[in-house]
């Protein structure tokens, strides 16, 4: 059920949207590739096997990666919704 203007449907129309469009940046993200290091790039720790085995190609250690996406994470998003709200800002 939509409400205002919206026709029926439109609001799992945008939440598909968004999703496709998020798995579509995340598979557009460049993997790890090659042999992984056994012991991290960044500050020498080592890597621990479970972590080689599950990512191919790993370079990071836990810390370092986790540091990485957090310098990564900002971005800004789209505004589906288009409330009145959002348009006079």
């Amino acid at each position: 059920m939509a409400g205002g203007w919206a026709r029926d449907g439109a609001v799992s129309e945008q939440i598909e949207a968004s999703i496709s469009d998020e798995l579509a940046r995340l598979k557009a993200r460049a993997q790890p590739q090659g042999e992984s290091l056994t012991h991290c790039a960044e500050c020498d720790e080592p890597i621990p096997e479970a972590r080689r085995e599950a990512i191919p190609g790993v370079k990071l250690c836990i810390d370092c990666a986790s540091d990485v996406q957090a310098q990564n994470q900002p971005r800004g998003g789209i505004n589906r919704r288009g409330s009145k709200d959002s348009q006079l800002k």
